[in-house]
């Protein structure tokens, strides 16, 4: 038992290191993980014997359950929303295309049989969210015309497609499974994944809004229970549990709740912890002696997957909303494979025989997909002229504290401050604050200028650079040309009891604001939501 701790150990934190390196180096971390997998597998140096698929199809799905909740959860909706109808094509009707397509190649250039080769491609129809991910943040990839948005969206959301054809291909090849069978079988993947998605979200947001929990963390707890529960209750119905942690993760993830920043900051590392684990597991279970009998067919899979089918099937999606080529081609390049095809190959290898070795030519596709697709994207988006240098693609994710440069200065006002007795409007503030809040007695009120300040008060003033104060959450509103309001002053937009406009962010600009300030399109509003 001690051994194994101290091996675990020393993985996480050769994974971390690796993290560092590979960023330097330019190539995508995820990889990294994955040969060091290799390295500590049984064809490796250290040669650890591992070939349990059951234990890693295990373990991988429960990784998988909390990067696809943190897929939806990080995903930030009021960027995202303008694009919600592409993403959700292309990773729906995208997905089928791809699978088809593939499946084609395989069995008329590579002549495998047809239910093997429908296999492979859903195995690989769906591009992997971690990887995208990984690459946009980790090389803070802003991208014209909302692309970024478009490829969290699908990337997020399309793993539960691919899972469903993958079960479906399954079903045929075990020959246990009717058409009529097959076909409630793909609706109960459907029904149930969006029913049980939007009830446990429904009741989670509801719950998370009027708990308040004693202890600090169990909020976390609560919410890794969430997580949990999405994917298995539909799973338990024959549901799409994938589908229904993703929706339940989009649902909490833009929903205004308490204590969200540390969420994100947990979800955050508890994600890149699942990914770390994923790849080296994967990595593990791979056998290097076996690639050199399927390095052929998996990168002649691969180069049609990258070269043909992607494109075709975003070609087919996204020129009907008139897409732009370069878009087009940027999306087309960025459908990076990753996880979650091994994860279903891992499950396909257990569940059914096959004539070729299936796992292997998943994982070798996974493994140029990640090295030339991902090390290359930032190069492509560039000559495609896809760069948007004024954006910032933190933005589309819901770790927005780490992004703003507002602070929280908390103060007691004693019996002898000159403060005492005066009301906020008599006060003269350091430049560039505000009060924001106002701690009397255990309440926390919402001031104006007419609050007169007594003994013992405690007031919250906004000023810039980040922090954080309990009882205050921020909240970002973009204003954009369709945005109610576009040219208003702020004096004329409806306040919420327990809310306050504490800073406006136009362009590189940091504005504290005031009534008379007319709002511009390209205008983010930073609010205070205050716990009353």
């Amino acid at each position: 038992m001690t051994t194994y701790l101290l091996i675990t150990a020393v993985v996480i934190f050769a994974c971390v290191f690796l993290s560092k390196v590979s960023s330097r180096l330019g190539i995508p971390m995820l990889l990294a993980f994955i040969l060091l997998g290799m390295l500590f597998g049984s064809d490796g140096i250290l040669k650890i014997p591992f070939d349990n698929y059951a234990f890693a199809e295990q373990i991988c799905t429960v990784a998988l359950i909390f990067i696809m909740f943190y897929g939806g959860f990080g995903t930030n909706w009021q960027q995202a929303k303008s694009v919600a109808v592409k993403a959700g094509l292309l990773s729906t009707a995208g997905v089928v295309i791809t699978a088809a397509l593939t499946g084609v190649f395989c069995h008329y250039a590579l002549h495998i049989a047809w239910v093997e080769s429908m296999l492979i491609g859903a195995l690989i129809g769906s591009t992997d969210a971690a990887s995208v991910f990984s690459v946009l943040r980790s090389k803070r990839l802003s991208l014209r015309y909302n692309t970024a948005s478009l490829l969290e969206v699908e990337s997020g959301s399309n793993d539960p497609c691919a899972y469903m054809l993958t079960v479906t291909f399954i079903a045929i090849a075990q020959g246990s499974a009717s058409g009529g069978q097959i076909g409630l079988l793909i609706v109960k993947q459907m029904l149930f994944g969006i029913f049980f998605g939007g009830l446990i979200a429904a009741a989670a947001v509801l719950l998370l809004k009027k708990i308040k929990f004693s202890t600090a963390g169990f909020d976390m707890v609560f919410v890794v229970g969430i997580a949990v529960i999405g994917y298995a209750l539909p799973a338990v119905f024959g549901g799409n549990g994938f589908l229904s942690v993703y929706i339940v993760g989009i649902v909490l993830g833009n929903t205004e709740i308490r204590n969200k920043r540390n969420l994100v900051n947990f979800f955050d590392g508890l994600t890149g912890l699942m990914q770390m684990l994923i790849f080296f597991l994967l990595g593990l279970l791979a056998f290097p002696s076996r690639l050199p009998q399927v390095v052929l067919p998996a990168l002649l899979i691969a180069v049609f997957l990258t070269f043909v089918a992607r494109p075709v099937a975003v070609a087919l999606v996204l020129t009907p909303f008139k897409g732009k080529i370069s878009q087009q081609l940027l999306v087309s390049w960025a459908g990076l494979r990753g996880a979650a095809s091994i994860v279903f190959a891992i499950m396909a290898e257990m569940a059914v025989e096959t004539e070729n070795d299936v796992f292997h030519i998943v994982f070798m596709i996974v493994l140029f997909s990640i090295l030339l697709q991902g090390s290359l994207l930032p190069l492509v988006a560039k000559k495609l002229d896809m760069i948007d240098e004024k954006g910032d693609v933190m933005k589309t994710f819901n770790d927005y504290s780490d992004e703003v440069p507002v602070q929280f200065i908390q103060l007691s006002i004693p019996k002898s401050h000159h403060w005492c007795g005066k009301t906020l409007k008599e006060l003269t503030l350091p430049p560039e604050t505000l009060v924001v809040l106002l701690k009397r007695n255990g309440e926390n009120i919402i001031p104006n200028g007419d609050t007169r300040l007594l003994e013992n008060d405690v007031l919250v003033l906004s000023a810039t650079s980040p922090d954080h104060v309990e009882g205050v959450s921020l909240v970002e509103i973009y204003v954009d040309e369709n945005s109610k309001y576009k040219g208003k002053l702020l004096s004329e937009i409806p306040k919420k009891e327990n809310t306050l406009v504490i800073m406006i962010q136009r362009g590189e600009q940091v504005i504290i604001p005031h009534g008379n300030i007319r709002l511009e399109s390209g205008d983010m509003l930073v609010v205070s939501k205050t716990e009353i």
